[in-house]
């Protein structure tokens, strides 16, 4: 079970276990997932072991996207539950030992939020209409889009209004769908208020905040169109230097409060440098590592994602963190099993084969492979039990637009949405509790009964003991001045096989095609799959103890694990 502490800087090497509420588990039985579910599995994630949970948005939205179309940030979304509940996580949770980091989405609201509704009521030129990018098209008649920026979403960026009288009017700024118009962060309101939403979530107990798209937020004013090769802060609406004086006021008011109160971005950029300004001390304390995750399961390239990833944040002084899946993208277990085991949005198609048995005996080796690396490891629900992809949703059940606006090419995300699996051998699973009146909002596949927390938690191979005992040994070698935050060695061990020190715990993972003899060691601490005749086999990764003084392994006063000086 996680111990509650006070360590200010649990974060540096923190579990990080990632509830898209919707598909955790469903409490009052209509089919979504909910607040009271997840407080009735909150044991569960003790159990695991996690040091926090971080929730995907769980306020009032129209569900465009997911919930990523926020129309009221002080209330909680009816079909999850009320404040009070969203209180009652927080409290309970940290009474497990469990700190809780809350989704926000500053790039943009719902079309339903009460400004935006007020912008359309408004005329052109309006303040209602200054908090987001109203322009007008061009030509004539205005009838041309303002500019041919292109959504992550496939298609326009830009939609037109109507005039009260029925004639088109002004168009505005949506990088994601017409129903999540982008704010405008150069009116002084629009910063004022995410000040105080950050306030009224760390007021309820928030430990920290996950910032959505962290990179968008601030636009070029002269709204250019993008330039074929972008400098660095050259780009109209990727990572404006602007946006760093914005994350200062925001870690201000995280400062502000007597424990720690984290900031997490999520921040797409490939340029090291600029990615790692945003890490700065005064800044956000740590920012997703989509690089890693993105890799394919070759060694070369892992390395290569491993070093460039440590060598951007050792100038700031800032942990990584790693993760290798989320509700975004295509699940490890399938992604591993693919000819291409990389990932790009680009890329997703239909009926794209995958070997589950081969990325499954993969997924269990880049799991030990990503909870060795320093900094914080974020794991999502479902990942532990080693759930795949579901590829087979009727077409007609699915609700991601990046899906519909792709024209149908795409998959979308769903299917790395499904409801969890909790207990039993038929749908639903233990999702919803029994004789709930109707199915999950995603169908489950009827062939998941071997992949349930109940059928999992009785089989000491399954890949839920495996993250168990990762997350347990992890804990006790961070404690002992190995694991967790701190230096990485690496060990010569050949061109398919990773193979690093923390501490004296030894980490090997052979990517190659055949087994490979174990380095010098004292003990097995956990192994990803058996050995074979003693050897290490293909795709298979172990830790192993390695020989050190009791002097080494027990570090003094006013260091932290790994024996770095806690700062």
């Amino acid at each position: 079970m996680a111990q509650a502490h006070s360590d200010p800087l649990w974060w540096r090497d923190a579990v990080i276990y990632e509830v898209y509420p919707r598909s955790f588990a469903d409490g009052n039985g209509d089919g979504i997932g909910d607040l009271t579910g997840l407080r009735q599995r909150l044991p569960y994630l003790a159990r695991l072991g996690v040091d926090a949970i971080w929730v995907t948005p769980w306020y009032a939205s129209p569900m465009a996207d997911g919930g990523y179309d926020v129309a009221d940030y002080r209330a909680i979304d009816p079909d999850f539950g009320t404040l009070e509940q969203a209180e009652q996580v927080i409290a309970e949770a940290r009474e497990l030992g469990i700190r809780t980091i809350v989704d926000v989405v500053p790039n943009h609201v719902s079309s339903q939020h009460a400004w935006f509704r007020a912008a359309l009521a408004a005329a052109p030129g309006s303040p209602e209409r200054a908090r987001f990018w109203f322009h007008p098209g061009q030509g004539p008649r205005g009838d041309g889009i303002p500019t041919r920026w292109r959504s992550d979403f496939a298609g326009p960026t830009w939609a037109r209004t109507r005039n009260p009288d029925g004639t088109p009017g002004e168009w505005y700024l949506h990088l994601f769908t017409p129903e999540q118009p982008d704010l405008n962060w150069r009116n002084p309101e629009v910063v004022a208020e995410h000040l105080d939403i950050l306030r009224f979530w760390f007021d309820r107990g928030a430990a920290g905040i996950r910032i959505d798209s962290a990179a968008l937020l601030v636009k070029d004013a002269a709204l250019p169109e993008v330039p074929a090769h972008p400098g660095p802060g050259e780009h109209p609406h990727v990572d404006r230097d602007e946006l760093h004086d914005i994350y200062r006021g925001w870690r201000a008011v995280a400062d502000g409060y007597p424990d720690t109160r984290v900031l997490v971005g999520e921040v797409w950029l490939e340029d090291r440098e600029r990615f790692a300004r945003y890490l700065r001390p005064d800044e956000m304390h740590t920012a997703f590592n989509f690089d890693f995750m993105a890799r394919p399961w070759e060694a070369k390239e892992l390395r290569e994602s491993i070093d460039q990833t440590l060598a951007a944040h050792a100038p700031v002084g800032a942990p990584p963190t790693w993760v290798l899946s989320n509700h975004d993208v295509t699940r490890p277990v399938t992604r591993y099993g693919r000819g291409d085991s990389s990932f790009s949005f680009a890329g997703k198609r239909f009926g794209t084969p995958t070997d589950l048995d081969l990325g499954r005996r993969r997924a269990r080796a880049a799991a030990l492979l990503t909870a060795a690396l320093p900094g914080s490891w974020y794991v999502y629900q479902g990942e532990e039990l080693g759930l795949p992809e579901v590829e087979d949703l009727p077409v007609e059940v699915l609700q991601d637009p990046m899906h519909y606006r792709s024209g149908g090419t795409d998959p979308g995300r769903d299917g790395c949405r499904v409801p969890l699996p909790w207990s039993g051998t038929e749908r639903p699973y233990g999702f919803s509790p029994a004789g709930a009146a109707r199915g999950p909002w995603l169908p489950q596949p009827t062939d998941w009964a071997g992949l349930t927390v109940e059928h999992e938690e009785a089989d000491e191979a399954s890949m839920l003991h495996l993250y168990r005992r990762a997350i347990e040994v992890r804990r006790a070698e961070r404690m002992a001045g190995s694991l967790g935050d701190g230096p990485l060695a690496w060990v010569d061990a050949g061109s398919d096989v990773l193979a690093f020190t923390r501490g004296d715990v030894l980490c090997v993972v052979n990517l190659g095609p055949e087994p490979v003899d174990l380095p010098p060691h004292e003990d097995v601490l956990l192994l990803s799959g058996p050995l074979d005749a003693g050897r290490l086999p293909r795709d298979t990764a172990g830790w192993l103890r390695t020989t050190r003084t009791n002097t080494e392994r027990n570090p003094g006063p006013g260091t932290q694990p790994g024996g770095v000086t806690r700062r």
